[in-house]
């Protein structure tokens, strides 16, 4: 697994952009092909689920997006994606009451070359493991965090580590967003 430090791998993925529920609307498609020197000067908050229409995920993509002004604030944009594709995306969006217009990028790593470059496939269900990567506007990988399959990340928790990762200070343990550094 790729670690702090670390530069993020090449990579291409097809992401279903924010807002859309369907391929195509008013004339505007819904697919945008992302690579790692999209979003040039911005940083990356990448979080990885394992499937499109299951339980855990879905409240994580939710509270990601509920943070999503929160990120924005920070110069981040926030990626979460799996190996399910692109339309499988759009049909959940539609399906899910809360994911429904989602306010956030969600790409289809079909290959799995992405999951596999960064090293975050469980061996033994072959998806990708709950794995959140903050990368700085150099494409170098500042934060990694991975849960098993079975449990839900905090994304509040993210936001706070990308804030303090942004101050390019000491921070102490438990600093809220905004506070003070050693």
């Amino acid at each position: 697994m790729l670690t702090i430090g670390d530069k993020l791998p090449e990579f291409s993925v097809v992401a279903a952009k924010p807002g859309f529920n369907m391929p195509e609307e008013n004339g505007v498609s819904a697919f945008e092909t992302i690579t790692q020197d999209s979003f040039e000067g911005k940083w990356k908050v990448i979080f990885f689920y394992p499937k499109d229409f299951t339980f855990v995920c879905p409240t994580e993509i939710v509270e990601f997006a509920k943070l999503n002004e929160e990120f924005e604030d920070r110069d981040a944009v926030v990626l979460g994606g799996s190996t399910d594709n692109e339309f499988v995306k759009l049909a959940w969006r539609r399906e899910h009451p809360d994911l429904n217009g989602l306010n956030q990028y969600s790409f289809a790593d079909t290959s799995g070359a992405l999951v596999d470059g960064l090293g975050v496939r469980d061996k033994a269900e072959n998806v990708a493991l709950r794995a959140t990567f903050i990368v700085d506007p150099h494409n170098v990988i500042q934060h990694v965090s991975v849960n098993a399959l079975n449990v839900g990340r905090n994304p509040a928790e993210i936001v706070r580590i990308l804030d303090g990762l942004q101050t390019d200070e000491l921070c102490p343990c438990n600093r809220p967003l905004g506070g003070d550094t050693l």
